[in-house]
């Protein structure tokens, strides 16, 4: 964090960042369709999994005196998801293109703005994105009946969080990226995630040596903490959850910033 206030990054430059993708968005319908379709995939998951299978599951245990309905469950692993997938997008395949083949990040350079204040900025745009997806499908849940309106509220502020601990290690996968070959890599962990990290299923069904890899993935931490509050299931865990996509998001977006700095100024 030191380190990260120590390179006194300028609102007006990251704000410049920002400005250039809102006028980016402005040029054309193709990426407001990109946009829009982010939000389905986790929402048809929800449908089809968690209240239609959830129809067959019944109730399963959220912990060890509390038993909730299958939909209730799997919906907060799905709002996470969407948090992670809104960032993810916005920082791994756009960023890319903009860094490799676009150079956009070369030219902004050339402008007072710096390698941190274009990640910064970038990181923020991304939030953007991502809080449009979870803000929508908090509005789902909560028309489904599968979260309450209060705590549905409280936990966008959370999912904020996740999308920045995302988006952080997102760019600096990015800048790590030899070619779009290398992005295969990058999905097929996304989807392992997805799969096991307590999304569908406890955490305590699984084997125990798999039970111990889970709990050290992000996106375990990001449900976990979602779940905690959507739920109303508070905890001093949640704030051990909260601390690891903190550390995270600082660690992401500092590494990101040296990787663009090392790339792209001579």
């Amino acid at each position: 964090m030191t380190t990260l206030l120590a390179m006194r990054i300028s609102p007006v430059r990251v704000g410049a960042v920002i400005g250039r993708n809102v006028g980016a968005l402005r040029s054309g319908p193709s990426y407001w369709l990109v946009l829009v379709s982010g939000f389905f995939e986790p929402l048809l998951y929800l449908l089809s999994i968690g209240v239609g299978v959830g129809a067959l599951v019944g109730e399963v245990p959220l912990d060890a005196d509390r038993m909730v309905p299958y939909a209730v469950f799997v919906a907060p692993a799905m709002l996470a998801v969407s948090a992670m997938s809104g960032a993810l997008s916005e920082t791994t395949f756009n960023f890319f293109f903009k860094m490799k083949y676009m150079k956009t990040f070369e030219a902004v350079l050339a402008t007072p703005v710096r390698p941190m204040e274009i990640a910064f900025g970038e990181l923020v745009w991304a939030l953007v994105r991502g809080s449009l997806y979870t803000g929508v499908f908090l509005g789902v849940m909560v028309a489904l009946g599968l979260a309450a309106p209060w705590w549905a509220l409280a936990a966008f502020p959370v999912t904020i969080l996740v999308g920045l601990a995302f988006g952080a290690a997102g760019m600096a996968i990015s800048t790590l990226m030899r070619g779009w070959q290398d992005f295969d890599l990058l999905s097929t962990g996304q989807f392992a995630l997805f799969l096991f990290s307590g999304t569908f299923s406890p955490v305590a069904d699984y084997p125990g040596v798999l039970q111990v890899v889970v709990w050290a993935t992000p996106l375990y931490q990001s449900v976990e903490l979602v779940r905690g509050v959507v739920l109303g299931d508070l905890g001093w865990g949640l704030l051990v959850h909260a601390g690891y996509l903190v550390v995270m998001a600082v660690a992401g977006l500092v590494f990101a910033a040296r990787r663009l700095e090392r790339l792209l100024l001579p």
